[in-house]
């Protein structure tokens, strides 16, 4: 690029090949425009699937696709690994860690969320969140070795302790957990173990509100809820966390429990109640919520800076009735969609990247297209609302097999999770059952919070 002629008129940085990340570029189409799309890792996580990888099944590998094979065959995208730094405004540029400056006509900030402890950061380390590879295979070691140390524990009470599995959240991550390991336990596990019986493991869910999955309708919460039950699990509402050490939960005292159940002892203890946007959101000098999320305009730039635009977890939307955006996947993807048509028709406007300003052709609101909501909770256990469809069971679990191989990337992964699932499926068995990291020092992977920035 030493020829000026041969520099593109227009330098769009996308931070984050997330969803909303990956939605843009595939969107985005411009004569003399390139795109440099920066995230930290070098491939595409599904994170959707990204439980199953915790809880032994799929293969890591099997929900992630490298970036720079998805766009191996687009000319104008360059893709680096780094991590970003710093942004400074006036000069439009991103600073990498490793020093090196990226300069911007549009930036497109995708960075997604992580793990939030609603100020309990101390937490993190006794009970991980799921928002990487590798908090799942962290997640997988400490579950398996549960039982693992279950097998060759001498004192009963302390077996009890280690099959003890306990889940704080009851969203659609904490349900599809507390469901899977559940499933695991009493489906596959109780066949691998002499000593000990996997299929008395207790796991048990805990949400401070009154009902699990709060933003599905009423009634499809109390069909989770049941199947949940259905499948062994632990259901307790109204319950919040005062405290979480090592091997315990501490309930508040009003909590709903039995006496002598304040204090609940665990061989594992999983978050999955919180995401807060990525650090560096707040870095901006923009606006944020209460989550740390950018505030946007209507059409997704933040305010008073028409150039930026913030995507998917980091942003903080509204639809025109004035509810907010949900953070899922398809509301990322299409909002990665809207701010590439955004950007392409006005640099169709522009024509001369220095004729006008970005921001100076009148832009189009985003609009949420909400397709509904799915949520698995085991084996032919799911509920499920599209459109005004409301349905649950296998039917629903059926739906949400469905949805998740259609937008799942890559091919070889289609049929890799298609295989693993029939497999699971009719076996009662599980290929991914395999324990890493045995040679990690004692304390090292406690160093820090498992859920650090993943972009």
């Amino acid at each position: 690029m030493s020829d000026p002629a041969a520099r593109p008129r227009f330098r769009i940085v996308v931070l984050g090949g997330g969803f909303a990340g990956l939605a843009f570029c595939r969107a985005f189409r411009f004569p003399g425009a390139e795109i440099t799309l920066v995230d930290r890792q070098n491939h595409h996580l599904f994170q959707p699937l990204l439980y199953q990888v915790a809880v032994a099944g799929l293969a890591a590998p099997d929900i992630a696709e490298p970036i720079r094979s998805i766009f191996r065959k687009r000319d104008d995208i360059h893709v680096r690994l780094g991590e970003v730094a710093s942004i400074r405004l006036d000069e439009r540029r991103v600073i990498l860690r490793d020093g090196a400056a990226l300069p911007y006509d549009y930036l497109v900030v995708a960075l997604g969320g992580v793990t939030g402890y609603f100020g309990h950061d101390e937490w993190a380390q006794h009970a991980p969140g799921i928002k990487t590879l590798d908090d799942a295979l962290l997640v997988r070691r400490r579950l398996l070795l549960a039982f693992e140390q279950a097998e060759i524990e001498p004192d009963p009470e302390r077996v009890r302790e280690l099959l003890t599995i306990v889940v704080v959240g009851g969203g659609p991550t904490g349900v599809e957990l507390a469901g899977a390991i559940s499933d695991l336990a009493r489906t596959i596990l109780r066949r691998d173990f002499s000593r000990i019986d996997p299929t008395r493991a207790r796991v048990v869910l805990i949400e401070a509100g009154s009902r699990v999955l709060s933003t599905f309708p009423e009634d499809l919460s109390e069909k989770a809820r049941l199947q949940l039950q259905k499948l062994g699990v632990e259901v307790r509402l109204d319950t919040p966390v005062a405290d979480i050490r090592p091997g315990e939960v501490v309930l508040k005292p009003d909590a709903e429990a039995a006496p002598g159940e304040n204090i609940l002892r665990a061989g594992l203890v999983l978050w999955g109640a919180g995401v807060v946007a990525a650090p560096l959101a707040r870095s901006l000098g923009a606006p944020v919520d209460r989550a740390g999320r950018l505030v946007v305009e209507p059409d997704l730039s933040l305010p008073g800076r028409p150039e930026i635009f913030a995507l998917g977890d980091i942003a903080s939307a509204k639809r025109p009735d004035g509810k907010p955006v949900p953070g899922v996947a398809p509301a990322a993807m299409q909002m990665g969609r809207h701010a590439a048509q955004v950007i392409a028709a006005e640099l169709r406007a522009r024509g001369d990247p220095a004729s006008a300003p970005a921001g100076a052709t009148v832009r189009d609101a985003f609009a949420y297209r909400d397709k509904g909501d799915l949520a698995t909770i085991g084996r032919a256990a799911a509920v499920a609302r599209i459109g005004r469809l409301r349905f649950s069971g296998r039917p629903a679990w059926l739906a949400w097999l469905l949805v998740h191989l259609v937008f799942l990337v890559g091919f070889r992964n289609r049929i890799a999770v298609l295989i693993s699932w029939l497999y699971s499926y009719i076996t009662y068995k599980s290929g991914a059952r395999v324990v890493t990291g045995l040679d990690t020092p004692p304390g090292a992977e406690e160093s820090g919070p498992p859920s650090a920035p993943h972009r």
